[in-house]
This record gives structure tokens, C-alpha cells and sequence, in this order.
């Protein structure tokens, strides 16, 4: 398995740090949270310098620091939603203005949400919105090396309802951001059924544990909470899953902290599923 963290555990450090903190817990990557302003109530702004705007001869440095460190960056996460229809196409713009980031980068996956449905639109209405604005850049991600992956989140949390998304859109440039928390503590599934549902268009992976009885979710360290993650692993190199598991820890205790203990629970998970040999 490969191992990442999102700069949500590290959203003052810059870029150099952020790369240094991967080495020093020995993380294959790091995942780089894009994006200002506040989104499902947390404040976006992370220090590591990589945006957007970011201009071409900046990227081409980045990219090569990326290279230099030895720690990969395994995903571009943005704040792309596509549920109401009025902001689609500012959506749309901007993932597409996101995946020539990723591109540039060497990245070769993009978080994006379905989004929360406004009050005045139907599931129905907001199903064909997110559909319309994943095709809209499926091509365009193919064609410079990124995969866009709708994340299990927000008012799409049901792996059933993702999966039809998925479905509908029918085009490799577009697949699952499988957030294993989600499905089980907002829609009632389990990790078995979630991914079940999901394994054909599973192409990135969030981990982190928690109360799944709780409306408010509140993280625990991985083992002392509801979410299982080692039927998650078992599942996912069952089945080969080449792709990174990367810890979404946001605004919780210090990253001296967690991301030492939660890569070595992690890895200790591994460890009894795979022969000892076969772990490098």
C-alpha cells in the first residue's frame, strides 16, 4: 500500500515542509489541499503555495522540487461542487483550470464533491448537474493525465447514488474518491457494500476514523473508532488497488502526533494481511 496525508494536518507549513514532514514519517505522498475561502463550515488556505494562479515557470519548479523530495504528490484537492445547477459552470471552469494544475504538477488525481443540493433543487435535478459537469471535463482530464474523482461526501454519501453518477458519465477521465468514513457513518453502509458498489471506479482513497453514531463527526485515532479499516484494506489489495490511502485529518491535534501513530496503525493493518516478505 501507499501511504499519503492531506495538508489539513499541516495547513501553515509550506510546500518545502510539507515534503520534508512526508520524508520524516515516511509517507509516500502528500495531498495537497487547494482552494481559499470556507468550505462545509472549515477555513481553505493552506501555506504550501500551490493554486491556480500559480504561474507557469512556478509549477515547473514545483514540479521538479516534487521530483527532488523523494514524496509524491498524490492528488490535487479541490472545492469543485456541481449539485446546483446555477454554479455549474464556475465549477467546470474552475476544475478544468485545476486539472491543468495537476497536470503541470505530474499529478495524476483530482478531488471533487457532488456538492450539497440547494433547497429549491431535487435530487433528480442535481444528479443531472453533476453528471453534465463531470463530462464536461472528463475529456479534457484524460487528455492531460488526470483523473477527476468524485469524493463519497456531502448530500452523496449513498455509494449507490455515486455509483449511478459514475455510471452516467462513462468516461475514464471520471471515477471515485472512496472516502471510507462517509457511506457508513451519513448513509448506513458497510464497508463491505460500499465497496462492492464503488471497486470499478475506486481510484483514490481517504482514511481516517471516528464515531459513525455521532452528527457531528468527530475523529478518533484509526482502531478506536466505528470505521473499519483493516476490511477496507483487506478489500482493497484483494483486488490490487495500486492507488494511495491518504489520511484526511482536519483541524485535529498535532501532526506530531497523529500522522506517526496513523501510519503505523495503518501499517500495522498491513502487515497481517500481507505476508511479512512481501512488504517492502
Amino acid at each position: 500500500m501507499k501511504y499519503a496525508f492531506m495538508t489539513w494536518s499541516c495547513p501553515d507549513l509550506d510546500l518545502d515542509n510539507v515534503l520534508a514532514l512526508g520524508k520524516k514519517y515516511d509517507y509516500d505522498g502528500v495531498e495537497l489541499r487547494i482552494g481559499r475561502g470556507r468550505h462545509y463550515g472549515f477555513e481553505t488556505g493552506h501555506k504550501h503555495g500551490v493554486e491556480i494562479n500559480t504561474n507557469s515557470q512556478v509549477r515547473k519548479d514545483i514540479r521538479l522540487k516534487i521530483a527532488d523530495s523523494g514524496v509524491a504528490v498524490c492528488c490535487i484537492a479541490t472545492s469543485c461542487t456541481y449539485a446546483d445547477p446555477g454554479l455549474a459552470k464556475k465549477n467546470i471552469d474552475e476544475t478544468l483550470e485545476s486539472i491543468g494544475l495537476a497536470s503541470d504538477l505530474g499529478v495524476s488525481r483530482l478531488r471533487v464533491f457532488g456538492g450539497v443540493i440547494p433547497k429549491t433543487v431535487s435530487r433528480e435535478e442535481a444528479a443531472e448537474s453533476i453528471v453534465m459537469s463531470l463530462k464536461a471535463v472528463a475529456s479534457y482530464a484524460s487528455e492531460h493525465g488526470v483523473i477527476v474523482c468524485m469524493e463519497t461526501h456531502d448530500d452523496w454519501c449513498n455509494p449507490e447514488q455515486v455509483a449511478q453518477i459514475i455510471q452516467r458519465v462513462d468516461h475514464p477521465g471520471v471515477a471515485v474518491n472512496w472516502d471510507i468514513m462517509h457511506p457508513v457513518r451519513a448513509a448506513g453502509y458497510s464497508i463491505d457494500d460500499s465497496y462492492e458498489i464503488l471497486k470499478p471506479w475506486i481510484r483514490h482513497v481517504h482514511v481516517h476514523d471516528g464515531s459513525a453514531s455521532m452528527d457531528e463527526m468527530v475523529f478518533k485515532p484509526i482502531g478506536q473508532g466505528d470505521i473499519d479499516h483493516t476490511r477496507a484494506l483487506e478489500r482493497l489489495v484483494a483486488d490490487g488497488y495500486d492507488g494511495y490511502l491518504s489520511g484526511e485529518w482536519i483541524d485535529w491535534e498535532s501532526y506530531e502526533t497523529h500522522l506517526p501513530r496513523e501510519r503505523e496503525a495503518l501499517r500495522a493493518i498491513e502487515s497481517k494481511i500481507i505476508p511479512a516478505h512481501r512488504i517492502p
